[in-house]
């Protein structure tokens, strides 16, 4: 459109004419976008804000008065800010290459001033600090012109012909020297060390593979005369078998041959033990159960000839009272008290010849002889003369007066 103007992205945009700019600019400043200019009351001119490069070459005398010439490139440009605008185009709108030569006389001097001040080692040594050094104090005056210092680096120094960098840099020198000798001769020998190792390598690696053709050798032999010993190998293999088998089928004869002795010979005998030993046992067992018999009816004979005998031994006790006076005193019941006792004295009797014979001296004596003595009462009882010779004479006779039963029994 006619009248409006657009600066570049490294341009400032400077009008001049109306209405003065900020903080009584002569002019306003237009960056970044654009301005209605009235074409003939307003006028407008464009102020690089680019990077600018500035070269030093100057000679310098250190603290030590040695002199050095040193190259340095400043890199430089306008300041973003509108004061810094306003300051570099009221001094450089018309012709802007002056910036570079201000900027390179500004270095040239504080380079000058701040080398005398350092010594040469501090200076090669050092050359970051000289170039902070010489920034910071460049920077007030360069921001008064509105420039601003991106970088500065010291690109060379150097003495001349008097050597001292030289002298000073010798002992390195020397050392570098010494140890790139060292190097070499560490190299050289690591190269023989390696020429050796490839030389033994390549011998293991020869003495192996005549190793593996021995070897390789070796077993095609074995495989060979295997081939060839196959044949007589396999017939041995063959008669051994055989003679295996036969072994095997003369164990198995032998085998059956016992089992068959053991069938026709031990088992019969050894069921005939077994019938032998059973029948004993029976014959035994038959025995024992004859004797408990015999022992129990011998027990039973005795009791029923006691008991057959009781009669006769209650006669025998009665027998002895036939030649003894009795005078029953209460009658009838003085007679049954009479018949009691003799009962009594029968039964006790009974009992004292049943434990006799009852006794193990009795029956030892009865199986020693093979059959039991007869029972003799007489023996237990007495012969009434013996009974009367006991009460202390003959007896003269008995009488029984009876009577009504009123009084006891007496015998006299």
């Amino acid at each position: 459109m006619f009248g409006y103007r657009v600066p570049a992205p490294d341009e400032a945009m400077l009008i001049s004419g109306g209405r003065r700019g900020l903080g009584g600019a002569p002019f306003r400043v237009v960056t970044g976008h654009g301005k209605f200019v009235l074409p003939v009351f307003r006028k407008t001119r464009f102020l690089t804000l680019s990077m600018c490069e500035a070269e030093v070459v100057e000679h310098c005398v250190t603290r030590q008065g040695i002199a050095l010439k040193v190259r340095a490139v400043i890199a430089f440009k306008v300041g973003n800010d509108t004061e810094s605008i306003v300051n570099a185009g009221q001094r450089f709108l018309s012709d802007q290459d002056q910036m570079s030569v201000l900027t390179g006389r500004i270095f040239a001097g504080h380079l000058r001033s701040i080398i005398g001040s350092m010594t040469v080692e501090e200076i090669v040594t050092e050359r970051q600090k000289l170039a902070t050094e010489v920034l910071d104090t460049s920077k007030s005056e360069m921001a008064k012109i509105g420039l601003h210092v991106d970088s500065l680096q010291i690109q060379s120094i150097d003495d001349g012909d008097t050597g001292y960098i030289d002298a000073m840099s010798a002992p390195h020198k020397a050392a570098i020297q010494r140890q790139a000798q060292i190097a070499q001769a560490q190299a050289t020998q690591a190269s023989a060390e390696a020429e050796q190792e490839a030389a033994r390598n390549q011998a293991e690696y020869a003495r192996q593979t005549a190793i593996v053709q021995a070897q390789y050798s070796a077993e095609v032999e074995r495989a060979q005369a295997k081939a060839a010993q196959a044949g007589p190998l396999a017939e041995a293999h063959a008669q051994q078998e055989v003679l295996d088998a036969r072994t095997e089928l003369a164990e198995r004869a032998a085998q059956l041959r016992q089992q068959q002795l053991v069938a026709e010979v031990v088992k019969p005998a050894e069921a005939d033990a077994e019938r032998i030993r059973v029948l004993a046992l029976a014959e035994a067992e038959r025995m024992k159960i004859q004797a408990e018999a015999a022992a129990s009816y011998d027990r039973v004979a005795l009791d029923r000839m006691l008991i057959d005998q009781l009669p006769l031994i209650v006669k025998e006790a009665a027998s002895g009272l036939s030649g003894a006076n009795v005078n029953v005193l209460n009658g009838a019941d003085g007679l049954g008290e009479i018949a009691a006792g003799l009962v009594g004295q029968g039964l006790t009797i009974l009992d004292s010849v049943r434990n006799n014979l009852g006794s193990p001296a009795a029956q030892g004596q009865g199986e020693g002889q093979g059959q039991r003595e007869p029972l003799d009462i007489k023996r237990y009882l007495g012969a009434p003369a013996d009974r009367g010779q006991a009460d202390g004479g003959q007896a003269d006779g008995g009488k029984c007066d009876g009577g009504k039963g009123d009084g006891p029994v007496e015998i006299q």
